[in-house]
């Protein structure tokens, strides 16, 4: 008698693929947490996670480093998930970084907390011992997050090398650290975006409103949508208007651009993700266009 294998579809070999590597680093590492924005990776990892571990509690806690000046609907969301899931959020908050003279806020229009979120992530880490923190990075976002591996070793201060990662062969995973080492694991580095949409469209997985179109008060600046918000400045000659608008990423008020867009339905998002020739990050992240390199520089000092 012939046996024959069920064949996976391409988003079921994704998902069993992110699954085991949860699982990997649940076996071989001591503290691993789970960074949690309310955006719509983390929120597809959330589901991995559940079917991954459940019916038991997950093995690591959830966290967020918050700016403080993210957007209010997606904090409003991440709290009422994590409520749901019955599961414990740590809120690491910039702010508290600011008051501790840990890092020094910038001043000006093209101001921004982003890149301070690196020295309240590297704190986080150390003051609760983690040894690995799963992120929702994708290798389609941005050419340095493409030189990711699924588990990516950071030494002692949190900095990563490009050339000092370790062979993934065989799906085959190498979490051996030394005290004050952490590795950074993304369970998503095979997806793209139009991936994750369609997951989510599958899983039927509820997603912040401003994913979906809506009208807003913007302003444009550099080619990208604003919103308005008491947290960014306007440089002369800017000025608001109300446009019908979506975001593909949900980060930084201060740097996150919004798309005009008609998309108020999942199948509606999905379309248009599948038609766009631009990348998220391309489009909507200012802080991705200060330089050739500038995300690779913050990797490099522990950004995300």
């Amino acid at each position: 008698m012939r046996l024959t294998h069920p064949k996976l579809t391409h988003l079921q070999a994704l998902e069993a693929e992110a699954i085991h590597v949860m699982r990997e680093v649940a076996a071989e590492l001591e503290r691993p947490v789970l960074l949690f924005s309310g955006g719509k990776d983390s929120i597809v990892l959330l589901r991995l996670a559940e079917k991954a571990f459940r019916p038991a509690r997950f093995p690591f806690p959830l966290m967020h480093v918050d700016t403080g000046h993210n957007f209010p609907e997606v904090i409003e969301f991440r709290d009422r998930r994590v409520a749901e899931l019955g599961e414990r959020l740590i809120v690491a908050r910039v702010q508290d970084s600011i008051d501790a003279g840990r890092v020094v806020e910038e001043t000006g229009p093209r101001a921004s907390r982003n890149r301070l979120q690196t020295t309240t992530l590297l704190d986080a880490i150390a003051e609760h011992g983690f040894d690995a923190a799963f992120g929702g990075a994708r290798r389609d976002e941005e050419r340095a997050r493409a030189k990711e591996r699924i588990m990516s070793f950071r030494d002692d201060f949190g900095g990563w090398d490009p050339k000092a990662q370790r062979p993934e062969l065989w799906n085959l995973y190498n979490g051996r650290i030394r005290k004050g080492e952490h590795v950074r694991v993304f369970p998503l580095s095979n997806w793209t975006e139009l991936d994750v949409w369609q997951y989510i469209e599958a899983e039927d997985l509820e997603v912040p409103s401003i994913y979906f179109a809506h009208e807003r008060e913007v302003f444009r600046r550099d080619g990208m949508l604003y919103a308005v918000s008491e947290h960014v400045e306007y440089i002369d000659g800017e000025s608001p208007f109300t446009e019908s608008v979506r975001y593909r990423t949900v980060g930084d008020m201060s740097c996150t651009g919004a798309v005009a867009s008609t998309a108020r339905a999942l199948d509606d998002v999905v379309a248009e993700i599948a038609a766009t020739k631009i990348t998220e990050r391309g489009e909507t992240r200012a802080d991705d266009k200060i330089s050739e390199a500038a995300m690779e520089d913050r990797k490099v000092a522990g950004y995300f």
